[in-house]
């Protein structure tokens, strides 16, 4: 998979979205993170308007891996997403 193809959409402080993070961390993958809760004013609207077309819900962590949409810490999902 090529770098970048993985973008990850987090809160800080949320614990799966630390666990997600570990995860792609030990897979040795390159991603793209996004921390929104540490985003302010209109590049934080930007952001969620861009979770929403993917996830309508826009709960985190929101991980984008090519075209599939993982939401939540789904070990599984992201394995097979991933191609391991």
């Amino acid at each position: 998979m090529k770098e970048c193809d993985i973008k990850l959409y987090a809160l800080s402080t949320c614990i799966h979205c630390r666990n997600t993070k570990e995860y792609l961390d030990g897979c040795g993958v390159k991603y793209d993170c996004v921390d929104v809760d540490k985003l302010e004013g209109d590049e934080r609207k930007e952001i969620l308007e861009e979770i929403r077309k993917v996830n309508p819900h826009c709960s985190f962590p929101t991980l984008i891996i090519g075209d599939k949409v993982i939401v939540g810490f789904r070990k599984e999902e992201i394995k097979e997403a991933l191609d391991l």
